[in-house]
C-alpha cells in the first residue's frame, strides 16, 4: 500500500526547506468571526450561536456566488448581507442589535495563539504578510482592534482584483505582490477550502484545522495542525534543517 504524505504523523513530516514569507488568512485564521456573536450573545438571545454559524456560512457562500457571477461587491457588503439573511431566518429584524453586530464585527478577538506565531515568524527572519478577501480596511482595523498591527509587514486584499478566493487568480496576484515563488510560500488558513485552492496554486499551503474537522478535498495533498503553535513547530523545523545543511556545507 503506497504511503502518502497526509498519512506521515506530524512530528514526521518536515520541509526541507525553509519558506521565504510566511501568509495568514485572516477572518478564522488570525480572528475568530465568532466573537462578535459572543459579545453580544445576552441581547441577541437565544438564537445566537446558530444566527453566527449561519452568518458565516452566507458570508462565505455569497463571496463565491458573486465571484462566479461576475458580480462583486466588497467582503463588508457581502458581510452585511449576510448578516441580514441570517437575522431574517430567525425572526430578527431588530436596527439596533444588527449594527452592534456590524460594529463588533469590525473588532474581532484575535486566537490566543496568534500573537505568539506571528512574533516568532518574524524572530526567525520571515516576512509576515495577512492574504484576504476582506478590504484592506476591514483588515487594517481588524488588526489594529486586536493588537497585532505592529506584527504584519504586508496586507494583501483581493479588493482590487474585484474577485474573491479560491480563484486562482488572486494566489498568482497576492505572489506577485509577496515578491515570492509560490513554492517559498508558507500559507496558513483556517478554510480548507482556501488552503486547498493555494496548494493547487503550488504555494505550501498548511490548513489550521481548529474544529478538527474530516479532512476536504482529498484532490490536494494539505496538511493539518490544530493550531498555529503547531504550524509555527512546522516552520522551525525547515529552518532548523536548513541551518544544519548551510553548516554542513561550510564544513565541507
Amino acid at each position: 500500500m503506497p504511503i502518502h504524505d497526509h498519512d506521515i504523523p506530524d512530528v514526521q513530516r518536515v520541509d526541507t526547506a525553509p519558506p521565504a514569507i510566511a501568509v495568514f488568512d485572516a477572518y478564522g485564521t488570525l480572528f475568530d468571526v465568532h466573537s462578535a456573536m459572543a459579545r453580544l450573545a445576552g441581547i441577541v438571545g437565544p438564537d445566537a450561536e446558530r444566527i453566527s454559524t449561519l452568518w458565516r456560512q452566507r458570508q462565505l457562500e455569497y463571496s463565491w456566488t458573486r465571484s462566479l457571477m461576475g458580480r462583486y461587491a466588497d467582503f463588508w457588503q457581502v458581510t452585511e448581507e449576510a448578516l441580514d439573511y441570517a437575522l431574517a431566518s430567525f425572526g430578527r429584524r431588530d436596527s439596533v442589535v444588527r449594527q452592534a453586530l456590524l460594529d463588533a464585527y469590525r473588532k474581532l478577538d484575535a486566537y490566543p495563539d496568534v500573537r505568539e506565531a506571528l512574533g516568532a515568524c518574524r524572530r526567525l527572519g520571515l516576512p509576515v504578510a495577512v492574504f484576504s478577501n476582506a478590504t484592506t480596511a476591514m483588515l487594517n482595523t481588524a488588526l489594529t482592534a486586536a493588537g497585532l498591527d505592529d506584527l504584519v509587514d504586508i496586507v494583501y486584499s483581493v479588493h482590487a482584483l474585484e474577485m474573491f478566493k479560491p480563484d486562482a487568480r488572486a494566489y498568482a496576484a497576492a505572489a506577485k505582490a509577496f515578491g515570492a515563488v509560490p513554492s517559498s510560500i508558507a500559507f496558513h488558513s483556517s478554510n480548507g477550502w482556501d488552503a486547498a485552492g493555494a496548494a493547487s496554486c503550488g504555494w505550501r499551503a498548511l490548513w489550521i484545522n481548529r474544529a478538527g474537522l474530516p479532512r476536504e478535498y482529498p484532490w490536494m495533498d494539505v496538511p493539518a495542525v490544530s493550531g498555529l503553535g503547531q504550524a509555527l513547530a512546522r516552520i522551525e523545523a525547515s529552518t532548523a534543517v536548513d541551518a544544519i545543511r548551510n553548516t554542513g556545507q561550510k564544513d565541507a
